[in-house]
């Protein structure tokens, strides 16, 4: 009977389970902020170069996460099709990180200096040129727009605010190493640093 009562009283119920929810969030969530494997970088990890920063940003923009997972799971057809299973430490200066789950295309965790950047080129430009049965739609403007160089000094400098090491150095001589650069080589260079420092370790 009182376990009736409570099944019929909404409101209370309510309480209890926003109450159950939280605590569980709470002792699955809080321990992972106080263990180094998920708060640290592993080792051989750098934060993005001006360049590969300014990639990353066109990557986001251009919706490649929508059909590119950045995560790949522990498991064995995982990691014999794309490499080592991600690690939390790999994503410490990603600001938001990229994981993901869609995979229209092939996962990108790993693709770091598995083609060159001429391949890399080419795949961009018109992707059927050299992966023909590809669904993934060409993006020839990327490599007639010029970088805004002007722009990547202040972004480093709000990333450093969240953690991301970059010295007044570095930031001072970013605009500088955008320079000439277009839109295209930045995502090349974002790309070919995805996963390197895994494979450094390996």
């Amino acid at each position: 009977m009182k376990h009736e009562s409570l099944e019929i009283n909404i409101g209370f119920m309510m309480v209890l389970i926003i109450l159950t929810i939280s605590v569980g969030g709470l002792v699955q969530i809080v321990p992972l902020f106080f263990q180094s494997t998920t708060t640290e970088p592993i080792a051989g990890l750098e934060p993005y170069s001006p360049l590969a920063l300014a990639g990353r940003d066109i990557y986001v923009r251009e919706g490649c996460y929508v059909c590119h997972s950045q995560m790949i799971r522990p498991f064995r057809a995982e990691t014999e099709r794309y490499g080592h299973y991600s690690l939390a430490g790999e994503f410490v200066y990603d600001h938001p990180f990229q994981w993901g789950s869609k995979r229209t295309g092939p996962d990108l965790a790993r693709v770091g200096g598995r083609y060159s950047d001429e391949w890399h080129r080419v795949h961009m430009v018109s992707p059927r040129d050299v992966v023909p049965e590809s669904i993934m739609p060409g993006y020839p403007w990327l490599a007639d727009t010029p970088l805004a160089a002007d722009e990547i000094a202040p972004k480093m400098r709000a990333l450093r605010k969240l953690g991301l090491p970059y010295s007044d150095e570095a930031i001072a001589a970013s605009a500088a190493a955008l320079s000439g650069k277009t839109e295209l080589d930045a995502l090349i260079a974002y790309l070919q640093g995805l996963g390197t420092a895994v494979k450094s370790r390996r």
